[in-house]
């Protein structure tokens, strides 16, 4: 299945990632509540979160989603789920630079949405505070996809100061390519070892 994005997101109503997460933990037909965390709880144009719940997450970061839901993870989420595990975390949580779903990178906004955007870093904040250790986990791991648009960088940059708040630390899997950037999950063995990321320092590297 592939999403295409019926419009750029910039003619839609956002939902504020407040009250998104709000319906996001009443009970739902669709899935546990007490298991998933799908925030908006439903299939729509962009989501802010889809992982499991535990004491001790690892925050894995992607460029965007695509159809993955719960009960329903695409082969990529499946790996991430097992590196999580093989690393010692007790659940994963996806997150994405952009919110916007869109199976090809190619077919995102053009132009970044502030408001999407401003939302999107409300929710990184909140799936940081997640962890109870206070010392969060961000696996970055956007492979080359970050270069699609001018716009991305700015985003992890901004993901940076937001994580710097909460006491972060990057980490990466797996080989970087030559221009530096983090591998991307969908080809990483379970047993990958998880390794210290200066994430700073690389989005210096693409200036």
């Amino acid at each position: 299945m592939r999403h295409i994005p019926k419009s750029a997101t910039g003619v839609l109503e956002i939902v504020s990632f407040e009250d998104a997460l709000r319906e996001a933990l009443e009970p739902s037909p669709e899935y546990d509540v007490n298991r998933w965390l799908y925030v908006p709880n439903s299939y729509g144009e962009y989501r802010y979160i889809l992982g499991t719940r535990g004491v001790k997450p690892l925050i894995c970061v992607g460029v965007n989603p695509s159809t993955a839901a719960p009960d329903a993870l695409d082969r990529t989420l499946q790996s991430v789920q097992r590196v999580a595990a093989f690393n010692g975390y007790d659940s994963f949580i996806m997150f994405n630079v952009y919110a916007q779903r869109a199976t090809r990178p190619d077919d995102m906004d053009r132009e970044l949405n502030l408001t999407l955007h401003a939302e999107n870093m409300k929710a990184f904040d909140y799936v940081l505070s997640l962890d109870r250790e206070g010392r969060p986990a961000v696996w970055a791991a956007w492979g080359a996809v970050i270069e699609k648009r001018d716009y991305l960088p700015r985003c992890v940059r901004d993901m940076i100061a937001v994580g710097e708040r909460r006491g972060a630390r990057w980490w990466s899997a797996g080989r970087r390519s030559k221009a530096g950037h983090p591998h991307h999950p969908l080809y990483l063995k379970s047993d990958s070892p998880l390794e210290d990321f200066d994430a700073g320092a690389y989005l210096d590297s693409l200036d």
